[in-house]
Formats: C-alpha cells, sequence, structure tokens
C-alpha cells in the first residue's frame, strides 16, 4: 500500500523520475528500523533527490521504518521551515507503529472463512455454497462478512483476491 500526500508537483516529479528506488530516504528503511532526520542520513544521493525536494520546499524531513522487511514500513515526512523536534518524531513514530499494526496482513484465516470465500471463488452462490458447507445461507454469509473485516475488504471479491495475495486460499 503506498500513500503520498506531498506536494502534487512534487510528487508527479518523483514519479517521473522513478526515484522511489533510488531515494536514499527509502534505501535507509529498508536496511533500518527507528526514526531518523534527513539529515543524519549518510547514504549516497548521485540523482540529488533531496536538493530537488528541497526546490519543492521539501527542506527537512525525518524517516520512519518499521516492522518485517516482507511487509516494512517506510515513512517520509518533511517541513520547510525548520528540523522536526524530538518529540514530534516520536509523536508520529507512535502513529506509525499503530498504523503499521492494523494494516499488517494477516498470516491466517479460519477454516470456516477459507472455505467460505473458496466457494464463492468456485463460483458457488451464497446459497448453494451454505448447503455444500452444510450451514444455513444467514451462518454463511457470516463467515463471508468476518473473512472480509479479517482481510480489511469491503467486497468479497476484494476479500478474495486479498487472501489469494496473501496465499491464505
Amino acid at each position: 500500500m503506498a500513500v503520498n500526500t506531498y506536494d502534487p508537483k512534487w510528487s508527479e516529479h518523483y514519479t517521473v523520475n522513478a526515484y522511489g528506488l533510488r531515494d536514499p530516504m527509502i534505501s535507509w528503511g529498508l536496511s533500518c528500523e527507528g526514526t531518523t532526520r534527513w539529515s543524519e542520513i549518510e547514504l549516497p544521493d548521485p540523482f540529488d533527490i533531496w536538493g530537488q525536494a528541497a526546490d519543492h520546499g521539501l527542506v527537512y524531513g525525518a524517516a520512519f521504518a518499521c516492522g518485517p522487511i516482507q511487509s516494512r514500513t517506510i515513512v517520509g515526512i518533511a517541513r520547510a521551515d525548520r528540523e522536526f523536534l524530538d518529540m514530534e518524531i516520536e509523536k508520529v513514530f507512535g502513529l506509525i507503529l499503530a498504523l503499521h499494526e492494523i494494516s499488517e496482513p494477516p498470516t491466517e484465516l479460519t477454516l470456516a472463512q477459507v472455505q467460505a470465500l473458496r466457494c464463492i471463488a468456485d463460483g458457488d452462490r451464497h446459497a448453494a455454497a451454505a448447503a455444500k458447507l452444510g450451514i444455513s445461507e444467514s451462518a454463511f454469509k457470516a463467515r463471508l462478512i468476518s473473512a472480509r473485516t479479517r482481510l480489511m475488504a469491503r467486497t468479497t471479491s476484494e476479500a478474495i483476491q486479498r487472501a489469494k495475495e496473501y496465499r491464505l486460499l
């Protein structure tokens, strides 16, 4: 998942130039966990990404990284007027840790949730799937709802897609 709230002009410039894999902040976030100010990151910046960011008003920044490498959360914040204070960095990091925790993909579904999603993925309608599983249609729907909730999906189709992406189906 990627969320970008930087100035659209900077975001477009960053994307057009494919800076994501060249960004020292991202490199730092892939190799470290915790917090740092951009000014403390001692990695090469051969594309002068930070210089270009400064030209867009992103002069002072902080980087945050948490979680296992297979689902790492990397966040950057920036401002034009001053370095971030330690207490500001700590507060932001607390929010990032909480968001990382709630957005972490589930590592398992219940057998009932898997069975319900498989039935729909195989093309069964609710009534047929409920009969196949030997449960009421309302119980079947409850299983789908719980699977959607666990996978943070709005629809059953989205839940099936996410379950496959997470290798739970």
